[in-house]
């Protein structure tokens, strides 16, 4: 069974920059790819960000498209996700998921992902 532990929210101002972390354990290749979603106050979870671990590609929302980057560190035991997010807009404030167990095609929809993480919380004020 695989565990997904994220960490760095916080709170910046707008213009300010964070680098989320998570950590999967027990992650396998057949998971396909480990995705960022995030669900603002009042909203529905919505993808943000996801890499196929295979091969490194990497898919965004238009939102976060040239602010955001996803990149992956893998060792025997772990795969790590990082979410280095740039520019961060008020618009950006919500709750951070780090998820993975989707199928080819399905990586910035929320509602395909079977395993999720926590979460982390991500405060951009004006």
């Amino acid at each position: 069974q695989v565990q997904l532990v994220e960490s760095g929210g916080g709170s910046v101002e707008a213009g300010g920059s964070l680098r989320l972390s998570c950590v999967a354990y027990g992650y396998t290749y057949d998971m396909h790819a480990i995705g960022w979603l995030r669900q603002p106050p009042g909203k529905e979870r919505e993808g943000v960000a996801a890499i196929y671990t295979s091969g490194g590609t990497t898919f965004y929302a238009d939102s976060v498209e040239g602010r955001f980057t996803i990149s992956q560190d893998n060792t025997k035991t772990t795969t790590t996700v990082f979410l280095q997010m740039n520019d961060l807009k008020p618009e950006d404030t919500a709750m951070y998921y780090c998820a993975t167990g989707v199928d080819w095609g399905e990586d910035l929809n929320a509602a395909a992902y079977q395993y999720w993480g926590q979460g982390t919380q991500v405060t951009v004020s004006s």
